[in-house]
């Protein structure tokens, strides 16, 4: 996965968050703009976990105004141009 594909659908609002990353926000007394900026605002991927289910997904290191670390994991589609089936690489 690559950071800019990231920035880019938080950019263009295509992003969905779920009942589970609210509820780890929520605890972690962080507001959904502040993880979205956490990855606009230099955001790095730390590890990538390409066989995760049910999608793809990333582990993003950012910081929040304060400076403070903030870890978001982030799910995404793969290009479907690269998949048989969604079961085989090309």
């Amino acid at each position: 996965m690559q950071l800019d594909v990231l920035v880019q659908a938080t950019l263009d609002r295509r992003v969905r968050l779920t009942r589970h990353s609210v509820r780890e926000a929520t605890a972690d007394q962080l507001s959904r703009q502040e993880v979205f900026d956490s990855v606009l605002t230099g955001g790095q991927i730390i590890e990538d976990y390409p066989d995760a289910f049910p999608l793809p997904a990333c582990l993003v290191l950012g910081f929040n105004a304060s400076a403070e670390p903030i870890h978001s994991v982030w799910g995404y589609d793969p290009d479907p141009g690269l998949w048989l089936d969604w079961r085989i690489r090309r």
